[in-house]
């Protein structure tokens, strides 16, 4: 193709992008009378198939069941739990004292009924969160969103007269950040009208609210610039001592942090741009680092005295808690009363450590608990000692403790009892070389009977983004819907994630996205080279920035996959930065209006690289019209120029649900459903 024949051919696909614009319109007639007759379409399909009422009923079953685990969150005495069953789709807030928590008998204490909540006031609430103010907990900011939206409400609740407070903190529905500053103060930074929002759709200023005046009447602390992404409060709390930070975010992983003084005023912390606060234990505030800084290696985890800083403003004697090296990456830091523990993991395999702070040195060790299995501190308190730990693994069901490592406590509080049969099944870890000869972990759960024939149904699950790493959990809806009608598994750890901490991230980043593509393309072949299956029979599935994987996979390599699940996904990375949150995602895919990005990231956006003529397979989108994060007209415009250029494809778009794509456990039960039964459709 000559010059003049490329350029025409670029007008003609910029002219069909723009024909589709008109499905941006969330809320649009004819957007949703577009959106009402392809779930129509889908659903007459796949619901018509005679195994759909069984695999609904197989993952209402498990969603609902009176035996999962009531995982909790302490809070001074007691201990409280969110709960969703068919009597409560919308779920009950609900505490219990502590040591009655440890017993096998529970009688919980209701706090707040959202069913009867959205009853009474006729709006879909959908639960999303609490903020208790320490040491008292007896005030909270109760979260609720309208059918399940980022943005929301946020009420004051008290909790002695288990109601909301009259005349107390009430949030108008935004995306808010915000925190306790004590009792009668927030730092809350939310849409304060015209201009007060940045590119992303974000706060960019951040006020004190003072109780008994109006939020009009808040004072402005720190107002950011429109193309920062976030200023966000937060306070650190140990043993009864709170302090307030203010995260500036100049993108996604540039910070500014300051301290709240006494005097209200902000005082700036000379760390590096590429940290996180972690946690504050006695006097020492704790900070990931993201980037080497002086002596110390990107990941690492140090410390140093708030105090001498708030005095001198300066960070002179700084700690070292813990550096994992290259081989691993921090999970979690929370602090207790008398140590720190960090949950980590090495090479995708979890451990967690304790350390102790003793003639200004941190001394750590190893804790030998839950060896094998996925470990994660489901909540801590940093009055006591006492932890709740939870355990899993991909064939292991879900266990909770409460364990209290300074007294050698360890109890089990309830497992979940198996959800699928795993008889015969097996897990193997294993490494693909990718493009560049980079070593990339991942998980494949079989039969130990597998026939070598290429014959077996594979379902590949994959992220790579935003420096989140995918551990091997149990995973009951799959494991039913999936494992135990004779599918396998493959978990692939692709470069992105966090697996191997900053370096593993960074590594995928902007110009370089394509080697976490790679990557998953990398574990792919190397499970076919097995034997294990073949092209014909090979799935994959992703969401939101693994949405955006499922797009590329199909339009760069429909050669190895049948099925894919395109979940909530961006697809349109020309205009990913004009649609709702994402010009917050800049710092991870680039900036699509710079000529010399738009030219590493068009060599992937899936919907610019649709083109006829190809053998796709018939891919299954879904996404949802309240989902006020990831716009619904990447999947929309997807589906859509697949149609015009002439390929099958499933479509559902859920009415409610934002991100997460459901805002209840039916309507869970009902994705779960769709998405397995077109898998083994597809993929048999």
């Amino acid at each position: 193709m000559d010059a003049a024949e490329n350029s025409d051919q670029q007008d003609l696909e910029h002219k069909e992008e723009q024909s589709l614009l008109w499905l941006e319109e969330i809320e649009g007639e004819q957007a949703l009378d577009w959106v009402k007759r392809q779930n129509a379409e889908t659903l007459q399909v796949l619901t018509s198939d005679p195994r759909y009422q069984q695999y609904e009923r197989e993952a209402l079953e498990i969603l609902t069941a009176a035996d999962r685990i009531t995982y909790g969150t302490l809070r001074g005495d007691f201990v409280y739990n969110f709960w969703r069953d068919p009597q409560h789709v919308r779920g009950i807030w609900r505490r219990m004292p502590r040591e009655q928590y440890r017993q096998k008998s529970k009688e919980w204490e209701l706090l707040l009924d959202v069913d009867q909540l959205a009853k009474e006031e006729a709006e879909n609430w959908i639960y999303k969160g609490v903020d208790c103010l320490a040491p008292d907990h007896d005030r909270c900011l109760v979260e609720l969103a309208p059918g399940g939206t980022d943005s929301a409400v946020y009420r004051e609740f008290d909790l002695p007269s288990r109601s909301f407070v009259q005349g107390g903190f009430s949030v108008p529905q935004a995306k808010s950040n915000l925190c306790w500053e004590d009792r009668d103060h927030l730092l809350i930074a939310t849409d304060w009208g015209p201009g007060s929002l940045n590119s992303s759709g974000y706060a960019r200023i951040l006020k004190r609210w003072q109780r008994g005046t109006p939020l009009s009447a808040a004072e402005t602390v720190l107002e950011t610039g429109e193309d920062e992404t976030f200023v966000y409060p937060v306070n650190l709390k140990h043993n009864g001592r709170q302090s307030c930070f203010v995260m500036r975010g100049h993108d996604f992983y540039h910070f500014t942090f300051y301290l709240v003084t006494a005097e209200g005023t902000l005082q700036q912390l000379p760390l590096p741009q590429k940290c996180s606060l972690s946690s504050l234990f006695r006097d020492q505030l704790l900070a990931e680092l993201k980037e080497d800084w002086r002596d110390f290696s990107a990941g690492a985890l140090v410390s140093f005295s708030l105090s001498d800083f708030a005095r001198t403003g300066e960070i002179a004697d700084i700690l070292s808690v813990y550096d994992p090296g290259q081989s691993g990456t921090i999970s979690q830091v929370r602090s207790a009363r008398d140590a720190v523990y960090v949950t980590g993991i090495e090479h995708v395999s979890s451990q967690i450590r304790e350390f102790k702070l003793a003639d200004n040195a941190w001394q750590g060790r190893v804790l030998p608990w839950g060896e094998g299995d996925v470990i994660s501190i489901s909540s801590s308190d940093s009055s006591s000692n006492d932890l709740l730990m939870s355990r899993d693994g991909f064939l292991q069901p879900g266990s909770l403790y409460y364990v209290n490592f300074q007294e050698g406590i360890e109890t089990l509080l309830q497992s979940t009892p198996a959800r699928f049969d795993t008889k015969g099944l097996t897990v193997k870890k294993s490494f693909a070389v990718s493009r560049d000869g980079t070593k990339v972990p991942y998980f494949l759960v079989h039969h130990e009977e597998i026939p070598l024939d290429h014959s077996t149904p594979v379902l590949q699950y994959g992220y790579g983004g935003f420096e989140i790493s995918i551990l091997p959990h149990y995973s009951p809806l799959m494991g039913k819907l999936w494992l135990e009608k004779g599918g396998a598994y493959v978990l692939a750890n692709i470069r992105g994630g966090g697996e191997y901490g900053p370096r593993w991230h960074e590594a995928a980043l902007q110009e370089n996205r394509q080697r976490a593509y790679d990557d998953f393309f990398a574990v792919a072949e190397a499970v076919q080279h097995q034997g294990v299956s073949s092209p014909e029979h090979y799935g994959a599935m992703g969401r939101s920035n693994g949405g955006l994987l499922m797009g590329v996979t199909l339009t760069q390599r429909p050669d190895l996959f049948n099925a894919i699940v395109c979940g909530v996904p961006l697809l349109d990375m020309k205009r990913f930065n004009k649609l709702l949150a994402g010009a917050s995602w800049m710092a991870e895919y680039g900036n699509p209006d710079l000529p010399e990005q738009w030219e590493f990231i068009s060599q992937y956006s899936p919907l610019q690289n649709l083109k006829p003529g190809q053998a796709y397979p018939r891919v299954y989108f879904f996404t949802s019209t309240k989902d006020d994060r990831v716009h619904p007209g990447h999947a929309r415009k997807m589906a859509a120029r697949m149609d015009q250029l002439g390929y099958d494809y499933f479509y559902y778009e859920n009415i409610e649900g934002g991100h997460k794509g459901t805002a209840n456990q039916q309507q869970e039960a009902m994705h779960s459903a769709l998405e397995y039964l077109y898998l083994i459709r597809q993929l048999s």
